[in-house]
């Protein structure tokens, strides 16, 4: 049994095996024509090399300084949406009352119309996690093979079921039909509510302070929406992300025409007092390279994959799990049948989606 530690790690190694066989191979050709086909003049001193990496560490830092407050920007979002939804479960649950009507409202009557509220609040949710796990052109981290590998073992529910599936039997049928003609279909929901709004305050059901705080909540929803469908649908700058990739590589094939040239110098003033280790000293470059190449090529990956925090790989948001933990508050602030209740969504691997 892994710790989470131990199994990080080994996530980390099996994430990164196809990319550490490769730099392998690229540190070793260098070597090999080096020293087995003895072409000594095929090296590169190790100045310019080392300003090119000192140059990339810092692009590879600002991308993923960036691609962080993404990520950390995406899940204030997200929390402030748990917030604003638990909220409205509150309002939905006791500003809906008989205080202020003259009207004849059966107690069914007014729980059917507090469930409604709160369902339609859950369609919202639902549309907008299917709305933020739609692909955009820039999105890419999920055609890597290894993370192909774990779609196939987990996979994001957004994409295994489509959005008139799972919005069945929180709205309507025609308002669901409704609601599928529209593009923004989040948006959409939150005007039906809103309309529903002025509804229940034409009938007094709400009064006009508690229909105006209602009203607030709905626009601050409006607002956490905008938020989240602006960082997924502008992505990181693509002449940050192009260049230092094609920089990042240029570093990875210079390095090892340097560091063989150093260890081969080593090499030769250990072959006097240690004739075999100086003679064979210049091959343990390879492993030297490759761990150098691996730390780049890795930090630029991770940060490569966190530019979209709503894509749906292992790193991102896990919108899927926070929006089944919304729901399930709020289906409980209204007393529904826990059996109508669905079950929270388990991580899988240590993984939440």
């Amino acid at each position: 049994m892994y710790t989470k530690r131990k199994y990080s790690v080994k996530n980390m190694v099996l994430w990164t095996r196809r990319e550490t066989v490769l730099l392998a191979l690229i540190a070793l050709v260098p070597v090999v024509a080096y020293e087995a086909l003895d072409q000594k003049w095929l090296h590169l001193p190790w100045l310019p090399i080392a300003v090119v990496g000192t140059a990339v560490a810092f692009i590879i830092s600002f991308q993923n300084n960036a691609s962080y407050d993404r990520v950390w920007e995406a899940r204030k979002i997200w929390g402030g949406i748990v917030n604003a939804s638990r909220a409205w479960g509150f309002a939905a649950k006791d500003f809906v009352t008989r205080d202020f009507t003259e009207e004849a409202v059966s107690d069914a009557e007014l729980s059917a119309i507090q469930q409604e509220l709160v369902c339609r609040h859950v369609a919202w949710l639902t549309a907008l996690r299917h709305a933020m796990r739609q692909e955009r052109p820039w999105e890419h981290a999920l055609q890597h093979p290894t993370n192909k590998e774990w779609a196939a073992m987990i996979g994001v529910r957004e994409h295994r079921h489509s959005l008139e599936e799972e919005l069945d039997g929180d709205v309507p049928p025609e308002e669901l039909a409704y609601i599928l003609s529209k593009s923004n279909k989040p948006a959409q929901i939150l005007a039906i509510q809103s309309r529903r709004l002025r509804e229940l305050r034409t009938r007094r059901l709400i009064e006009d302070f508690r229909h105006m705080e209602m009203q607030n909540l709905l626009n601050e929803l409006v607002a956490l929406q905008g938020k989240s469908e602006r960082i997924k649908n502008f992505p990181y700058p693509r002449q940050y992300a192009s260049l230092n990739y094609y920089f990042m590589w240029i570093f990875v094939v210079l390095l090892p025409f340097g560091v063989m040239f150093e260890f081969g110098k080593i090499g030769n003033e250990m072959a006097a007092a240690y004739p075999t280790i100086g003679k064979y000293f210049v091959w343990l470059s390879i492993p030297f390279s490759a761990l150098v190449m691996w730390v780049f090529h890795t930090m630029e990956r991770i940060g490569r994959s966190s530019e979209n925090p709503f894509e749906g790989t292992p790193n991102d948001v896990p919108i899927t799990t926070i929006a089944r933990g919304i729901e399930i508050d709020l289906r409980q602030m209204i007393d529904q049948d826990p059996s109508d209740i669905p079950a929270p969504i388990e991580p899988q691997y240590d993984t939440q989606t």
